[in-house]
């Protein structure tokens, strides 16, 4: 296999397979960022597939339409430790913010939960038209941070879907009086619900009690639920890399 030393002068995401030798196609919208950028043919690209391949290749044509790599050599990418975030439908722009930042700190899935109050939200973050502009948000952060896999995305919930479908492990709930998130013992893989503006509703926090969520909180002061999930994810990621994970 042909390797490189040529530092990649920028990275985009690739859609078709990452095989060494092979040809990948990029859409429109990077070949309009490889102009904007004045990329060079013959220069040296990053690729992601966002499930964990890593490549890089040469520029060998741009268009308008699309632009053309030769894959000169690929990389399997590990997995961050299974991080699952039920966020609230809520407002639009928050919510990609969050799955923003949620790609970029590696959490494993995205699942949106109807909460009650999540009703009473306007312009609110729901169906397949916003699904799809998370997954460009995603994508976006994935190439920028340097990622290797983009999170699953899942339709909205109602509550009892969002615990059903929760994997077993440590399963969290952010609440104003649980105890603190920091001294959690936690065991993989990490589930991580987040309530809506104006606080959950007394049955449907029974709901996720009753299922082994513990509650937990992140301080005394109220967060936004965005600036929450950002630190809980942060949090258990990193009591995962220090060791306090078992199992």
């Amino acid at each position: 296999m042909e390797r490189t030393d040529r530092a990649p002068v920028a990275t985009f995401f690739a859609s078709d397979p990452l095989v060494a030798g092979g040809t990948v196609t990029l859409p429109e919208e990077a070949a309009h960022h490889i102009r904007v950028a004045r990329v060079a043919v013959g220069e040296c690209i990053a690729l992601r597939d966002g499930a964990g391949k890593a490549a890089v290749g040469t520029l060998i044509k741009v268009s308008r339409e699309s632009a053309l790599v030769d894959v000169t050599e690929t990389t399997e990418l590990s997995r961050p430790a299974p991080i699952h975030l039920l966020a609230p439908v809520a407002d639009r722009d928050r919510m990609l913010w969050l799955a923003e930042k949620a790609t970029e700190l590696g959490v494993t899935s995205w699942r949106p939960v109807v909460w009650r109050r999540s009703k009473s939200v306007s312009p609110r973050g729901e169906g397949p038209t916003f699904q799809a502009k998370v997954r460009a948000r995603m994508t976006s952060a994935l190439v920028q941070s340097g990622g290797g896999w983009l999170p699953d995305i899942f339709p909205e919930a109602t509550v009892e879907r969002a615990v059903a479908a929760a994997p077993l492990g440590t399963r969290l709930i952010l609440v104003r009086d649980g105890e603190p998130i920091a001294g959690v013992s936690m065991k993989g893989p990490i589930t991580i619900a987040l309530g809506p503006e104006g606080g959950i509703e007394p049955a449907e926090k029974n709901v996720f009690i009753g299922a082994d969520f513990l509650p937990v909180k992140l301080g005394e002061s109220t967060l936004r639920f965005e600036t929450a999930g950002v630190a809980a994810v942060a949090i258990a990621a990193s009591l995962v890399l220090s060791g306090h994970k078992n199992g």
